[in-house]
């Protein structure tokens, strides 16, 4: 599950027993009922934390019920979840929702959450919206939208929001068909360690999509896709090393990455 970083905890407050201020290392064993006190009083850092501590069974039992119940309490303030940051509340929750984890699953109060979160900044909430309206859950299936809350995170960095952006432009989904932006996003995500974006952006080289033709680079693309075990770029390797494309011909590791194939079960087509 996606949350903040659970080893900050409330600093802001000491405990009520050992008056030591709450962090990772050290919890006296009075301290989680202390968290509870504070979040019962309303505040909603403990609220958050104590969330988090149920969800992981940090210092305390594994309960997704309760973990939902102190989310669902700082994700219902609105503005006060987003000034105290926990817009993390809001994804959590939504997650919740669409896994079904401590309350029932609700694909509707998920969107709803996913959306207020996104709407207050929340990154990876922003990419999950999209999702949802890219796949119709909870929502109606929009890919416009989807298009432009992946536009909305891209820039910071989300591999796999610029995957899914490469993918929209490519098959014109969303936003008009642009193979030189396809090109583009693919390879921002394959630098980022995306094997599939490696795959795709090894098939725009050789192919000559959205880019010039280069067999040289679709080779070593698609060499780095096969090493990340990606079982289509596996394939293609083989063919590179049997017919000398963008490479010098070679049998000897053709057979070595037909082994691998037979070993991950690969069907050649």
């Amino acid at each position: 599950m996606e949350t903040t970083d659970i080893t900050d905890a409330v600093r802001c407050k000491n405990c009520l027993y050992c008056n030591e201020p709450f962090n990772k290392e050290l919890w006296c064993k009075r301290c989680i009922n202390s968290l509870e006190k504070l979040a019962e009083n309303g505040d909603k850092k403990a609220m958050f934390n104590l969330a988090n501590r149920y969800y992981n069974g940090e210092e305390t039992e594994h309960n997704l019920e309760k973990a939902f119940h102190w989310y669902h309490k700082v994700a219902e303030n609105g503005d006060i979840a987003a000034e105290n940051g926990n817009t993390d509340a809001m994804n959590n929750l939504a997650i919740l929702y669409k896994n079904g984890e401590g309350t029932e699953k609700n694909l509707e109060k998920a969107f709803h959450w996913y959306q207020n979160a996104a709407e207050n900044g929340k990154e990876n909430a922003i990419f999950n919206l999209a999702v949802c309206y890219e796949n119709g859950e909870g929502t109606e299936k929009n890919l416009e939208k989807a298009f432009h809350w992946y536009q909305k995170v891209v820039e910071n960095g989300h591999t796999g929001a610029m995957f899914n952006l490469a993918n929209g432009y490519y098959n014109g989904e969303g936003t008009e068909k642009n193979l030189e932006k396809a090109f583009h996003w693919y390879q921002k995500a394959a630098e980022n360690g995306d094997s599939v974006a490696m795959f795709n952006l090894a098939n725009g080289y050789y192919n000559g999509e959205g880019t010039e033709k280069n067999l040289e680079k679709a080779f070593q693309w698609y060499q780095k896709a096969a090493k990340n075990d990606n079982k289509d770029a596996i394939i293609n390797l083989v063919i590179c090393y049997e017919n000398g494309e963008g490479t010098e011909k070679n049998l000897e590791k053709a057979f070595y990455w037909y082994q691998k194939i037979a070993e991950n079960e690969v069907i050649l087509v």
